[in-house]
């Protein structure tokens, strides 16, 4: 690692210890022993044990100096962030596993593979209250759905990421570290599906999306609504999402090693139909239309995907505008193309799902049916 950001992040790690300290009142004015080091502290007896899997991202990223808008993803090792937040002893017994150290921008399928194989491992121990993950917020909407599609128990399993490097002021990473093992921990969280937790809110990973580029305020439910809140590890609970996901879902990643390839194709004006066909002939099985409105797209464009279809291309209609429900049969005949409808997916979980219905099948009749119950 640069000697840069070794120097930033020894420095936040002190500030981080240095507020905690401040933080505990002093209880005797005897000497007092020397503590033990955070990443070796015992928790009390009795506490829920809560794995942090980590992946990388900006929570885990290191810049320079505290006011640097430029930094490197996934610099910092889950240990260092579990040192860096010493109440989750209070919380939980905390251990850390490192599955990748990338930025969520390269996150692909063999690290999604190895994650929910690896995240069914652990939940399947009896000991094992719950997982949270650290991950970047650039694909966390699709990591969370793709959990929530193939992890087979109803323990909780939470997501949770930064806006701000672990070096920046007021970086907002280990309060929503500190909150996700609260919620991990918590028994009110099962049952409810893969959720993901950032500047106090509780989402499902179904709903999640990514709204703006730099805001800490960046994730939203949308009409969905959210699943819950939580404030320094308090937590309150609105819903249960109606989806079907996690313990309930029929897809399974055992023994799967790849993924079918899927693109996403924006539509827009004039938009071009080689853009389809080049896809399918580089060897696309799915595709994912990000269409106009309700999911519509240029007429020659049709055309293009009454090719691929034939060509046993699956195909399904979201929509750009990252709201709303794309129904059957609206802007385009559905019945009469062959295509699927997204329901309110929007194209990046829309492809997600399609990847592993592919998995199954490719009659878009019975991929239909995912979309409506997934």
């Amino acid at each position: 690692m640069n000697r840069r950001y070794v120097s930033a992040i020894t420095a936040a790690l002190l500030v981080a210890a240095a507020v905690a300290s401040a933080a505990t009142p002093a209880k005797s004015t005897k000497p007092a022993a020397k503590p033990a080091a955070a990443s070796t502290a015992k928790p009390a007896t009795g506490k829920p044990k809560v794995i942090i899997v980590a992946t990388g991202g900006t929570i885990a990223g290191a810049a320079a100096s505290q006011t640097e808008a430029g930094y490197q993803s996934g610099a910092v090792g889950v240990d260092l962030l579990i040192q860096a937040v010493p109440q989750l002893k209070d919380l939980a017994d905390v251990t850390g596993e490192q599955i990748a150290s990338i930025g969520s921008q390269d996150m692909n399928d063999a690290v999604w593979l190895k994650l929910g194989k690896r995240v069914n491992e652990l939940l399947a121990r009896p000991d094992v209250a719950g997982v949270a993950i650290t991950h970047g917020t650039d694909t966390m909407e699709e990591t969370s759905y793709f959990l929530n599609l193939v992890v087979h128990s109803d323990k909780p399993v939470v997501l949770t990421g930064s806006m701000r490097p672990s070096t920046a002021m007021s970086a907002d990473g280990p309060l929503n570290i500190y909150n996700a093992v609260a919620i991990a921990a918590d028994p009110k969280a099962r049952g409810r599906g893969v959720l993901v937790t950032v500047d106090d809110d509780i989402h499902s990973g179904h709903d999640i999306v990514k709204t703006h580029t730099t805001d800490v305020g960046t994730m939203s439910s949308g009409e969905a609504g959210l699943v819950g809140a939580t404030l320094f590890g308090k937590n309150t609970w609105f819903r249960t999402p109606s989806a079907v996901h996690t313990k309930a879902s029929e897809f399974s990643i055992d023994g799967v090693s790849t993924l079918p390839r899927v693109d996403i194709i924006y539509a827009h004006a004039n938009m071009s139909p080689d853009i389809i066909t080049a896809a399918v002939q580089n060897g696309a099985k799915g595709l994912v239309i990000a269409g106009v409105g309700d999911g519509n797209m240029t007429a020659p464009a049709v055309e293009a995907l009454k090719g691929a279809i034939a060509q046993g291309v699956v195909v399904v209609r979201s929509s750009r505008t990252n709201g709303g429900i794309i129904r059957r049969n609206i802007e385009l005949n559905d019945d009469q193309l062959g295509t699927v409808a997204s329901m309110e997916l929007n194209p990046a979980k829309a492809r997600v799902l399609l990847q592993l219905a592919l998995l199954k099948t490719k009659d878009p009749k019975t991929i239909q049916g995912y979309y409506d119950r997934y």
